[in-house]
């Protein structure tokens, strides 16, 4: 399947991995000035209908990871998002930026945001989106909506809260500030932060991990972690048992134990 058209971002395939290179450094790969928002929700519904794809890397071009929002378009009030009445800005809210965010949540892969510097706001919150992320010692976070008097529009306050608790997301949110990599790293924010040159070669060998196992079980995997969030258990238990009775039937799970028992590298077919 032909990947989707892309003018601000640039995709490229290594095996079963695809990464999305957010790539409008000049304006800090902001989200809202740019198709940047509409070309993510794009590719990530793109991978969920083509199979090839096993896990999404999202990382930034240039200084940034993404700066959010435009700030001189908000005061303007006439451009992307922020332009016309209540309603008119909801409209635009729900059929732009939390087109991402449906996205992202939707998503039937592994995701996995290398912040390779600034993710504001918006940005921080597309971070937040992924499954993992790994920071630069040049990352820094911000939830920083209040500081200029908005609020979380496009999901943050629903992300956040389950990465690090209520306190914590209370916190950040209600401070605005800016938090280094070291700290998100202690507050569960990121999972491992490595230094600026080796940061896409991590994430990229991270991903190759979550590649190598069977695409079908990955992707009930990722389906199943996501169920567990909104299900009852006694529900849940029943869907994981459909779920792991298409893997019993599937030609990879017996690949995957015929390797397991003969000691060598396991070669899966999607099947």
């Amino acid at each position: 399947m032909t990947p989707p058209e892309l003018h601000d971002s640039v995709l490229s395939l290594e095996g079963r991995i695809a990464v999305l290179t957010l790539n409008r450094h000049e304006v800090r790969n902001e989200l809202t000035g740019t198709k940047l928002a509409a070309e993510i929700a794009q590719v990530a519904e793109w991978i969920n209908r083509d199979e090839r794809v096993s896990v999404l890397v999202l990382t930034g071009e240039g200084s940034a990871f993404s700066a959010g929002g435009n700030v001189k378009h908000m005061l303007e009030r006439e451009h992307g998002s922020f332009g016309g009445d209540v309603s008119a800005v909801a409209t635009k809210y729900r059929n732009g930026i939390q087109r991402m965010a449906q996205a992202m949540h939707a998503l039937e892969v592994p995701a996995i945001a290398a912040v390779n510097g600034a993710a504001v706001g918006a940005g921080f919150d597309l971070a937040c989106m992924c499954d993992l992320r790994i920071g630069s010692t040049e990352a820094r976070v911000a939830q920083s909506f209040l500081t200029l008097g908005l609020v979380p529009g496009d999901g943050g306050g629903w992300l956040l809260q389950r990465l690090v608790g209520w306190q914590r997301a209370a916190e950040l949110a209600f401070s605005g500030r800016m938090v280094g990599a070291e700290e998100a790293l202690r507050l569960g924010i990121f999972l491992e932060v490595v230094e600026p040159d080796d940061l896409l070669a991590r994430a990229r060998e991270m991903a190759a991990g979550f590649a190598a196992k069977p695409p079908q079980a990955v992707r009930l995997t990722k389906r199943l972690l996501r169920y567990a969030q909104r299900m009852e258990f006694r529900d849940y238990l029943d869907v994981c048992a459909m779920a792991q009775g298409m893997c019993h039937n599937t030609e990879d799970h017996l690949e995957a134990v015929s390797a397991f028992l003969e000691k060598r590298p396991p070669s899966f077919a999607g099947r």
